[in-house]
């Protein structure tokens, strides 16, 4: 979940602001980019993928250029680029969930549109984030419980899946 202080609480929302910030968009496109990106990342999620293109408009953080319903030419607003740039900015929560997994997935996806420092602060936010998840991992691991069942052996997979994150860095 994101700790920003945005109004606005869905991260689906990053997903048609970076791609109009990167040049506008049709709206059927666009909304099908986003039923896209969204499913593949986590999987067809009801209450994050109805986020929808209306809403967005109504906000004021899209408009309309040209055209009408699914031909809609849409473009990002200045105060879409800044609801854009808080989400792409936001801290993670210290878990691993669905939805830090899009968190993370659309960080990755728009991070170049932030300015170079920026950019360099995410990519520090999303190393100490694994670090942090390797560490409760770890320490579940050293108790006692943890060594039960197949327990141990899928947190050795995932703390190896972690560990091969942080080497990429």
């Amino acid at each position: 979940m994101l700790t920003t202080h945005s109004r606005r609480k869905k991260p689906s929302g990053c997903v048609p602001s970076g791609t109009l910030a990167i040049a506008p968009a049709r709206y059927g496109e666009l909304a099908t980019a986003i039923r896209h990106f969204v499913s593949r990342v986590i999987g067809p999620t009801p209450e994050i993928m109805g986020h929808s293109l209306e809403l967005l408009k109504y906000e004021g953080l899209v408009e309309t250029v040209d055209g009408v319903e699914d031909n809609a030419l849409l473009r990002i607003t200045d105060e879409g680029r800044a609801e854009m740039r808080a989400l792409l900015t936001a801290d993670l929560r210290p878990s691993n969930t669905e939805l830090n997994t899009l968190i993370t997935a659309l960080k990755f996806r728009f991070l170049h549109l932030l300015p170079a420092e920026e950019r360099q602060a995410q990519t520090e936010l999303l190393l100490a984030a694994v670090e942090r998840e390797i560490a409760r991992l770890q320490d579940l691991r050293r108790y006692p419980t943890g060594t039960a069942g197949f327990l141990a052996d899928w947190l050795d997979h995932h703390l190896a899946t972690l560990e091969g994150r942080l080497e990429l860095a």
